[in-house]
C-alpha cells in the first residue's frame, strides 16, 4: 500500500482565530462559530465524526475505506471509541478534538491509533493521547499530544501541566516509546525513521530535538456564551479570553519546568457548554454504532 500520496482530510470546520507560533508555548485558538444565532454544536459533532476512521482504526483500515466498506468501518470506529453510558466522564472526545486540530492546522499524519490499542472495552487510553508525525521521513517531527475535555479551564491547565511533567520522566518515556514502537504500521512511509527515533539506543536528547507536545484544552467559555454571532466584538473578546488563558497556561508550565528543548503547542477550543456537547457527540456516535 502506498501512503506517500497526500492523505485526504475532511474539509476544515474550525476557524483559527489566534495562531502565534512565535510564542513559547505557541497558541492556536479554534472557534466553532454560530449559525442563525445558535452555537454550532451539532455541526461540530458531525464534523468530528468524519475523523473517526483514522482516529480509531489502523492505517491499513482507514486508508482502504471506499463506498463499499465505509459504513462497516465507520461503525467499527464508533464502537472502538465509545462503548459506555458514562460519557460525561470520558476523555475520548478531547483526544478526538486534538487529533482533528493537529491534522487540520499542522497537516500531521497519525503514527498509531492509541484508541485502537486499548487493552479492553471501556479502558481509558494510557500514555500520550496522540502520536502523530509531521514532515517528511528524512526530517521527521514526533508529536506526542495531551488533551483535556473539561468545562473548567483552570482545572484543565492544572491537570495537563502535571501530566506533561509526569509523562516526560525518563523511565515513563522509555516504556511509552517501547509500546509505540511495537505498534507502528509498516504501511506508513515514516515507519523506519520513527522506529529509529524511538529506539532504546537513541538518546532522549535527539528525540526531544525532534519532538513537539501539542496540548488541547476545552472549557466552557464566557465569551462563547455571551454572543450569538461572529461579530467584530466577539472576535475581539475571543482573542482577549484565549490570550489570557494562554498566559495562565504558560505560567503554570513555568512552575513545572520541562526539558528546555521541548516545544509545546497549545490549542484552545472554547465551548458553549461541554456537557451539552458531550450529549450531542454521544448521540452521533451511538447512531453510527447501531447502523
Amino acid at each position: 500500500m502506498n501512503v506517500t500520496r497526500v492523505i485526504p482530510k475532511p474539509t476544515p470546520f474550525l476557524t483559527v482565530r489566534c495562531h502565534d507560533t512565535q510564542l513559547s508555548p505557541s497558541l492556536c485558538a479554534l472557534c466553532v462559530g454560530y449559525e442563525r444565532n445558535g452555537w454550532r454544536s451539532s455541526h461540530l459533532a458531525d464534523h468530528i465524526v468524519k475523523w473517526l476512521p483514522e482516529f480509531a482504526l489502523t492505517p491499513q483500515e482507514w486508508l482502504s475505506m471506499n463506498h463499499a466498506n465505509a459504513v462497516e468501518l465507520m461503525r467499527k470506529a464508533a464502537q472502538t471509541v465509545y462503548q459506555t453510558d458514562k460519557f460525561s466522564k470520558r476523555g475520548e472526545f478531547g483526544e478526538l478534538f486534538l487529533h482533528a486540530a493537529i491534522r487540520q492546522v499542522h497537516d500531521s499524519i497519525p503514527a498509531i491509533s492509541k484508541i485502537y490499542y486499548k487493552t479492553a472495552v471501556n479502558d481509558t487510553v494510557k500514555g500520550f493521547d496522540a502520536v502523530h508525525v509531521v514532515g517528511p521521513p528524512n526530517d521527521l517531527e514526533l508529536w506526542l499530544g495531551e488533551a483535556k475535555f473539561y468545562d473548567n479551564i483552570k482545572s484543565a491547565i492544572r491537570d495537563v501541566t502535571k501530566e506533561l511533567q509526569d509523562h516526560l520522566e525518563t523511565d515513563y518515556l522509555r516504556n511509552e516509546f517501547l509500546l509505540i514502537g511495537n505498534k507502528i504500521d509498516d504501511a506508513l512511509p515514516h515507519a523506519p525513521a520513527l522506529r529509529r527515533l524511538l529506539a532504546q539506543e537513541t538518546s532522549l536528547d535527539e528525540v526531544f530535538a525532534r519532538a513537539c507536545l501539542p496540548v488541547l484544552l476545552t472549557y466552557d467559555s464566557d465569551c462563547v456564551s455571551g454572543f450569538d454571532s461572529c461579530c467584530a466584538e466577539y472576535v475581539t473578546a475571543f482573542e482577549k479570553e484565549t490570550q489570557q488563558y494562554h498566559r495562565e497556561f504558560s505560567t503554570a508550565l513555568a512552575s513545572k519546568p520541562l526539558p528546555p528543548e521541548v516545544r509545546v503547542h497549545l490549542f484552545l477550543l472554547p465551548l458553549r457548554e461541554k456537557a451539552a456537547l458531550a450529549e450531542v457527540l454521544d448521540r452521533k456516535l451511538k447512531a453510527w454504532q447501531e447502523l
